[in-house]
């Protein structure tokens, strides 16, 4: 049986990983959005929100069927998640560039949590650009022990930064405004 072909990603994922980073980084130094706005920019706080419950859950299904073996299916999940966490940038981006940080307003020690989960979101989500696609190509390339070794880290760091962008939603929507 013949190998198959195996391609180089790397210069793809050292691009997105640059640039995605980059990228959100501008948005905080940006000006403010002057123009008019057609739609009610403050449900994106929401979809972001619902974006990443759905990598969350395809997440956790592309988990469940690796254990159970159904390559198949596993990877229908991650490319969910892929998805789901594409249509969160956009939706991410778009309402950062149209709109100043929301400050959270909150007092006591929420605030310390929520600025801990903040910060490590906010790190753990730089790093799982690369993370994530490096070990989405090693599937692709079928280098599957080199992607269970890096997968093993991917996985649960991707379910957290998921989750915690969900988290932050939470905490931090009664200060949109």
């Amino acid at each position: 049986m013949a190998e198959p072909k195996q391609r180089n990603y790397t210069p793809l994922i050292i691009g997105l990983s640059i640039a995605i980073n980059v990228l959100v980084a501008v948005l905080f130094f940006l000006p403010e959005y002057k123009g008019e706005i057609t739609f009610d920019v403050t449900l994106l706080p929401r979809l972001n929100a619902i974006f990443n419950s759905f990598t969350f859950v395809f997440l956790i299904a592309a988990l469940y069927f690796i254990k159970q073996k159904n390559i198949t299916l596993h990877k229908r999940f991650i490319f969910a998640a892929f998805t789901s966490t594409t249509l969160f940038l956009v939706s991410y981006v778009t309402y950062h560039y149209l709109t100043e940080t929301t400050k959270y307003g909150g007092e006591g020690p929420l605030k310390y949590i929520y600025f801990f989960i903040l910060i490590t979101h906010i790190l753990l989500a730089i790093v799982i650009v690369p993370l994530a696609l490096i070990t989405v190509t090693r599937g692709l390339n079928m280098q599957v022990e080199k992607h269970r070794k890096i997968a093993r880290w991917t996985m649960p760091l991707w379910l957290y930064v998921s989750l915690t962008g969900v988290l932050v939603y939470l905490l931090i929507s009664p200060y949109y405004t």
